[in-house]
């Protein structure tokens, strides 16, 4: 008898458990290809991902793209279109890193980045900068999945490092870190090794007689005159994309985001 309520109770509690668990661990849609920029197995890579990077860091990294942003900026498009995706994914915490893609034509392009909670924190308007700056040739290049690849990847990254932080300081480079210690250890050790033998007692002074040495002559020889000459360089502006826009703002549901975009 106890052990037919013991498994009743069992069989309830795991009822419960998969009636209440199952929308936290449901899968849900994180890349809408409006625009028709990849093929149905890149957006399953890049959705498998996303799910990946969501387990890890209780971030959405979301991907959208369109032809058609209703007659608003991409700023504003992407700031709907997120309000809708924070009321469908309904979230305990506010998390997301978005990127919107808009094109209307070959030669009129734009990518706008937001970040929202965590991603508002930690890829702030600098770093979207630089997220950007990383992601627009690919994409100027048409080599979209790869673009959005690249994305996930510095976003996460930049999860993983505190605020204030500049992500691309060469102080953070692993290599550079191990070679600084090495080096360290390896002065150390010679220092060590160099104060341990004994110490000379021969210094300058020791062959050289006060009394017979004397300056015999001294004269100036003028060799020769360099000049250098280096041209201005000339400012650029169409490196790395077109002219960048946006930055950070609040939504119409009242949600403050961080923010940057730029034309490629």
């Amino acid at each position: 008898m106890f052990m037919n309520r013991l498994s009743k109770s069992a069989i309830i509690f795991i009822a419960f458990f998969f009636l209440f668990t199952t929308p936290a661990f449901a899968d849900v849609e994180r890349i809408y290809d409006e625009a028709g920029l990849l093929d149905a197995n890149q957006i399953k890579q890049l959705e498998k991902k996303a799910a990946s990077y969501f387990s890890e860091w209780s971030t959405d990294f979301i991907v959208v793209t369109t032809n058609d942003i209703e007659g608003k900026s991409l700023k504003r498009y992407t700031q709907d279109i997120s309000d809708e995706l924070e009321e469908k994914l309904n979230r305990p915490e506010d998390n997301m890193v978005i990127l919107t893609i808009y094109i209307e034509s070959s030669a009129d392009r734009e990518a706008y980045i937001a970040g929202f909670g965590k991603g508002e924190e930690y890829v702030d308007d600098a770093r979207i900068q630089l997220i950007l700056d990383h992601i627009i040739p690919d994409l100027a290049n048409d080599d979209y999945f790869e673009a959005f690849e690249l994305f996930f990847e510095k976003s996460a990254e930049y999860l993983n490092i505190r605020p204030g932080v500049n992500p691309e300081s060469i102080f953070l480079n692993t290599y550079l870190q191990l070679g600084v210690a090495i080096t360290l250890g390896g002065l150390i050790v010679f220092i060590m090794a160099y104060s341990s033998g004994g110490k000379s007692t021969v210094t300058s002074g020791t062959y050289l007689n006060r009394n017979n040495s004397r300056i015999v002559r001294k004269h100036d020889r003028y060799l020769r005159k360099t000049v250098t000459r280096k041209r201005k360089p000339s400012n650029n502006s169409n490196s790395g994309g077109g002219g960048g826009f946006g930055g950070g703002g609040v939504t119409r549901a009242g949600r403050s985001h961080s923010g940057g975009g730029r034309k490629f």
